[in-house]
């Protein structure tokens, strides 16, 4: 009884200024998050500094680019019937690249996740792996395998694949990881196996999460695929490039125009099916 009149006491008069409580909770400070802050304020300024960047050019550079716009129009329709097939080279190198991505990454997914795995050596190996392939830009991979295979499409298909492969790995880990614990608990208890809680468990439990990294993935790789026919892994990029040295900008213009109908059809059936998922 005493005590809850303390306590009441306490509620009613509240603590004065001069007076001192036995426990204060302090908040604790990020000192990481402000030591970011500040070395990232500090990295901007010095880049600013040493990059020299003359305004003067780019105020130039902004007109010189609305004037070339000006000369695009009207769109060159003319050579039609050798962009529309690059340009369908270059969807086919993005859908195979994503497609054989996506079936390695599922694969090395489950073995990245750390809550499917007792092994922590298992998980951080996979991920390391997934780091290596992230790391390097899709053309230098692209580069790369133009002198192992030689030119064409082949090059692009395996640069995409393998740059998806390390994107891929690393979302469908998370998602994996991001599950509740309690279904893999209650699958292990009854007996599954390992392969039983992916497949009855897991991918049912994620499968949105994955088709929404997958299609996401895909709208990257159309634009991927564009950019690697500027070194010559074939495709509508490789159009692109014939006709801004050529100084055609009209037909550059259809190049472009057809570019962005690709991507963005690729977008809206992309909605309409997740949507239906």
């Amino acid at each position: 009884m005493s005590q809850q009149s303390e306590q009441d006491k306490h509620n009613i008069y509240p603590m004065m200024p001069g007076e001192k409580e036995d426990k204060i909770i302090k908040p604790k400070r990020d000192t990481f998050l402000k030591v970011s802050v500040i070395c990232s304020v500090f990295l901007f300024a010095i880049s600013l500094y040493q990059l020299n960047i003359d305004y003067s050019n780019l105020w130039v550079g902004t007109v010189e680019f609305f004037i070339m716009l000006g000369r695009m129009f009207p769109p060159d329709f003319s050579e039609w019937q050798y962009i529309i097939p690059a340009a369908i080279e270059s969807l086919q190198v993005a859908i195979l690249g994503t497609v054989i991505a996506v079936v390695i990454s599922l694969a090395l997914a489950f073995l990245a996740a750390e809550n499917l795995n007792n092994n922590k050596l298992v998980p951080r190996v996979v991920k390391g792996f997934a780091t290596l392939m992230r790391v390097i830009p899709t053309i230098i991979w692209a580069l790369i395998f133009i002198v192992a295979v030689g030119l064409g499409p082949l090059p692009g298909v395996l640069a995409i694949a393998v740059h998806s492969l390390g994107m891929l790995i690393k979302v469908f880990a998370q998602s994996v990881e991001e599950m509740d614990d309690g279904k893999i608990e209650a699958l292990k208890a009854s007996g599954a196996n390992w392969i039983q809680i992916i497949m009855q468990g897991v991918i049912p439990t994620v499968f949105t999460a994955l088709l929404s990294w997958t299609i996401l993935r895909l709208e990257i790789d159309i634009g991927e695929s564009t950019i690697l026919g500027l070194v010559g892994a074939g495709g509508i990029g490789w159009e692109l490039t014939r006709a801004m040295r050529s100084y055609d900008f009209n037909s550059a213009l259809f190049i472009t125009m057809l570019i962005f109908i690709m991507i963005f059809s690729v977008e809206m059936i992309s909605n309409r099916l997740k949507l239906r998922v």
